[in-house]
């Protein structure tokens, strides 16, 4: 079975003035809709807001830019609103069938990439939006009569609710316009800062590695998916691992860049390519991969489709090899006792990080 798994970035599906949101089409990364699987980037321009909407897809949503971002949210079977505040690298899960409107309170640009899975989607590989209000709202789809019935309106009032708001997934709101304040005791629940958070492996000169779960934030468990976050020093080395359950990676390149290497269920290697920020990798069940940076460093970040998440590495003390019996590794490679003794003795030197070699 061939695979395409070229690193692709994001086609702009709307752009305005209050900014755009992009999307990573099944026609691009096929593989997408093979692993039910979606991606979308959301850009916010200064006072740039997104009308009120649901999906049809559990996602996570991680900020790459910006430090006064806000976002309103009703849960499903919630009766209230949430408002939340979101800089750089907050992770904000949203849950399928959640209402959800984003707005960007700052003076620089928002950006925040979108990853999920989109086996319960009308169409896999795609996030479906539902827009409650503006020029594609479902307000406005049914018949006046309909409207005026249902929410006890005349004709001319129907009308003004369902006509009034012309624009379509982003508007720009004027400076004068007020909107409602973050509510901190809910953002300190329901928003997790992975950037700032300890990682659970880091290697002076090498990096680290964060993965979020549902036992440390309870919230991202409603999205039935863990969030993996990689960052490499320039030229340093993450050790190839694959994920001992059943669940598909799906990689963001946010900062750097480097290589990544992939190798499949027969020994071969599928991919073997620069990757740049903007890029997006789908790794399919069990596969191995590496991630190499480059001379500017590399920063990933990865949703799996599993709330407990768990990789078995090839390299380093806690890798596999480091279990198997000296006995079975000589004969699965091959080898002498010497040699077996000097591969297993570099192995326990190390971890799964690797700073550059000098």
């Amino acid at each position: 079975m061939a695979f395409d798994l070229t690193p692709k970035k994001a086609e702009a599906l709307f752009e305005g003035d209050g900014g755009g949101y992009y999307t990573w089409t099944t026609s691009e990364v096929p593989l997408l809709a093979q692993q039910n699987l979606g991606a979308g980037r959301l850009l916010l321009q200064p006072r740039g807001f997104a009308l009120p909407h649901y999906a049809d897809s559990s996602k996570v949503g991680y900020v790459i830019q910006g430090s006064d971002g806000v976002v309103g949210m009703v849960l499903p079977n919630s009766k209230e609103e949430v408002v939340l505040k979101l800089e750089q690298g907050d992770v904000i899960p949203v849950p399928i069938g959640a209402v959800s409107w984003w707005f960007n309170d700052g003076d620089t640009d928002l950006i925040i990439v979108f990853l999920g899975e989109t086996s319960k989607a009308l169409i896999p590989g795609k996030f479906t939006y539902f827009f409650l209000t503006g020029a594609i709202g479902l307000i406005g789809g049914f018949s006046t009569d309909l409207t005026s019935k249902v929410y006890g309106l005349d004709k001319d009032e129907a009308e003004k609710l369902t006509r009034s708001q012309t624009g379509i997934l982003i508007i720009k709101l004027d400076k004068t316009q007020p909107m409602p304040k973050p509510q901190l005791h809910n953002t300190k629940k329901l928003v997790y800062n992975i950037d700032g958070a300890p990682p659970e492996n880091a290697v002076e000169k090498a990096g680290l590695v964060k993965t979020l779960i549902e036992k440390e934030f309870s919230f991202i468990g409603d999205s039935g998916l863990s969030l993996i976050r990689v960052k490499l020093e320039p030229n340093a080395i993450k050790a190839p691992s694959y994920p001992v359950s059943a669940t598909t990676q799906l990689i963001y390149i946010a900062r750097g860049s480097g290589k990544i290497e992939i190798v499949d269920f027969n020994g071969k290697s599928v991919l073997n390519t620069e990757v740049e920020a903007g890029h997006l990798i789908v790794v399919p069940q069990f596969f191995v991969v590496a991630e190499v940076a480059g001379e500017e460093g590399l920063e990933s970040y990865s949703t799996v489709t599993t709330t407990k998440p768990l990789f078995e590495e090839l390299a380093g003390k806690t890798s596999i090899w480091s279990i198997l019996s000296s006995t079975l590794q000589e004969v699965a490679l091959n080898v002498d006792s010497d040699f077996q003794k000097l591969f297993i003795s570099k192995i326990k030197e190390s971890t799964n990080l690797f700073p550059p070699t000098t």
